[in-house]
C-alpha cells in the first residue's frame, strides 16, 4: 500500500508552521503593549505580555511533567513480564 504524505511529513512545513508560531506569539505579544490597562484586580495584570508568557510556560511544565511521570510510574522495565 502506497503511504499518503501529509502535510507535517514535509520538514518544510514544519519549519514554516514553527515560523508562524513564533511570529503569533510575537504579535500577541506587541499588541499587549498598545491595549490600554484599567485597573487589574493583581499587581501582574499591568505587565504587558504576562498571560503570553505564562501560557508558554504553563504548557512547557504540563509537557515536562507529563513526560517525567510516564518514565518514572507509567513504564514498566523491558523484562517487566519475564
Amino acid at each position: 500500500m502506497k503511504k499518503e504524505n501529509d502535510f507535517f511529513d514535509k520538514p518544510g512545513n514544519i519549519r514554516l508552521l514553527k515560523i508562524l508560531s513564533y511570529i503569533c506569539l510575537a504579535i500577541v505579544v506587541a499588541v499587549d503593549f498598545f491595549i490600554p490597562r484599567g485597573h487589574g484586580h493583581y499587581p501582574w495584570d499591568q505587565i504587558p505580555g504576562f498571560y503570553a508568557v505564562f501560557g508558554l510556560v504553563a504548557c512547557i511544565l504540563i509537557v515536562v511533567m507529563a513526560k517525567t511521570l510516564g518514565k518514572k510510574w507509567l513504564m514498566k522495565k523491558e523484562d517487566y513480564y519475564d
